[in-house]
């Protein structure tokens, strides 16, 4: 593994960590999370970045073995790109039934 892929991996694991970080003090069920606006701005924010890392990753090693990468960076690119269209309901359950997946990939990994 390449010095490059290494950095986004920890950017990654970074970036999951700031998520659960929030979860301590932020809401902890769908209608929270609705209501506060600077959490999901904090969550999306860290989605993007996780899908970008991921983004380079594949462009250094476009085998690189990620569950799901191609969506997560597509995740990555309806938040920057069709920031208008981000479902709260979808956003919610990545949060809760895809991260932890991803979380446990990365620290493989690393």
């Amino acid at each position: 593994m390449n010095e490059k892929v290494l950095k986004c991996l920890y950017d990654i694991k970074i970036a999951i960590d700031e998520v659960y970080l929030f979860f301590e003090k932020g809401p902890k069920d769908l209608e929270g999370y609705k209501k506060n606006f600077l959490f999901k701005r904090a969550i999306e924010r860290n989605l993007g970045i996780i899908g970008e890392a991921i983004n380079r990753i594949l462009k250094e090693d476009p085998g690189f073995p990620i569950d799901n990468a191609r969506r997560i960076v597509g995740l990555r690119n309806q938040i920057i790109h069709g920031y208008d269209s981000i479902s709260d309901e979808n956003i919610w359950a990545i949060l809760i039934t895809h991260l932890p997946k991803l979380k446990s990939e990365i620290q493989k990994f690393l």
